[in-house]
């Protein structure tokens, strides 16, 4: 195996933050708090879907767009993250991005369906950048211990995902708010974080352009491996996401228990978001978890969706503790699979950028499937060939091995 060159200023070369001055737990809770912010703005359109469109008449394909607009908008703007950090660096793009999210998040609030899609739009190409920019943070200010650090920004990341899905219908029924008021209420937290994110940009000069991508990246097998079951666990996840809310809605729930359901379902996430990380990087060969981790929800989401309501709430931690574990396994893979901060950046950048669009399609299929059939086992057979498919790519990126760039 070839060794990969450092590009200047990286990996050891480079001080991370630890070195500029910064605690690694101010570094730490820094990215948590980052991490949090990066799911409301999906999760919290799917418990509120079908009241705005009670009130707006928008129909199954709008609605079946609006789920998977913003899915298809992380991969495409994902890929602009390495061009901002090579003009700004890593730290400065995530402070941008973060602003741009709570722009987002408020222009979803302002009223009307033009300005609901332009907001998921904007949010989502902030998260999409963010997403990006992570690892390669990671892989520069915790080297030796990035399994840790991944599987903890990966539960934060799904204790927003279930705040987002928990909190939004609540919190409209005790503000007295509408939908559109609901989903403003995401930006806050957005703007908190910008704001404690701020020190850790001005404690770092801004970065010099680096050297642009080689394009080696994209003829690995291994990197389109990793592309692949970063893609498709992605598609796991937003069909939930968007579609978990309503299938239940549709088996008899009311809309605060099966926003409740899909809460506690991506709490649950949170569990082996942190541990499979943390476990997994001890290993150089990761095949097992892969297994594992897709098992779960194939059981929990099929069974929700055409199973006994008696198990609802087994089914839905099932689903959440798989999930958890196939988005923490993923974005582990892209560290381990890398050989330094600039190959950890370049096969972020492709694995969420292209993976993330291909993960579109997952929601858009289910909402096909569902009005074609006019019930959810056509869905839960889709979503059990997706599982499927998962796992075969996932077997194939967990061995050890390192991309070449």
């Amino acid at each position: 195996m070839r060794t990969i060159e450092r590009e200047p200023g990286a990996g050891t070369a480079r001080p991370g933050r630890a070195q500029a001055g910064f605690h690694p737990v101010l570094i730490g809770l820094g990215l948590m708090l980052v991490a949090f912010n990066l799911r409301p703005a999906l999760s919290s359109i799917g418990p509120l879907l079908p009241g705005i469109r009670a009130e707006t008449g928008l129909s199954g394909a709008l609605a079946g767009a609006l789920v998977t607009l913003p899915v298809l908008c992380l991969g495409v703007f994902g890929r602009l993250a390495p061009v901002l950090v090579r003009r700004i660096g890593p730290d400065a793009g995530v402070l941008a991005a973060l602003v741009v999210l709570a722009l987002g998040l408020t222009l979803r609030g302002l009223g009307g369906l033009p300005l609901l899609f332009l907001g998921s739009v904007v949010a989502a190409a902030a998260i999409g950048i963010v997403g990006v920019i992570l690892p390669g943070i990671v892989k520069r200010d915790f080297p030796d211990q990035a399994g840790l650090m991944t599987g903890l920004y990966t539960a934060l990341l799904c204790l927003g995902a279930a705040a987002g899905a928990g909190f939004t219908v609540p919190a409209r029924h005790a503000l007295g708010l509408g939908w559109e008021g609901a989903l403003t209420l995401w930006a806050a937290p957005a703007l908190v974080a910008a704001a404690l994110w701020l020190p850790f940009v001005r404690g770092r000069p801004m970065a010099a352009a680096g050297p642009r991508p080689s394009g080696r990246l994209w003829r690995d097998p291994l990197a389109w491996q990793v592309t692949a079951f970063m893609g498709l666990q992605s598609s796991l996840a937003y069909i939930v996401f968007g579609w978990l809310p309503a299938a239940l809605v549709d088996r008899g729930f009311d809309i605060v228990a099966a926003g409740l359901v899909a809460s506690v379902s991506a709490l649950a996430q949170g569990v082996l978001a942190l541990l499979v990380p943390t476990l997994a990087a001890r290993r150089p060969d990761q095949r097992p978890w892969v297994i594992l981790v897709i098992s779960l929800p194939l059981v929990g989401f099929t069974g929700l969706l055409v199973g006994p309501l008696a198990f609802a709430w087994g089914f839905a931690l099932l689903l959440g503790l798989g999930l958890g574990g196939c988005f923490g396994l993923a974005l582990t893979l892209i560290v381990l699979r890398a050989g330094d901060p600039r190959a950890a950046a370049e096969l972020s950048a492709m694995a969420q950028g292209v993976g993330y669009c291909g993960a579109a399609l997952g929601p858009f299929l289910v909402g096909i499937a569902h009005d074609l059939s006019g019930g959810w086992g056509l869905p839960a057979a889709l979503y059990a060939g997706v599982c499927l498919t998962a796992a075969s790519f996932g077997w194939l990126a967990a061995r050890d091995r390192t991309v070449r760039i």
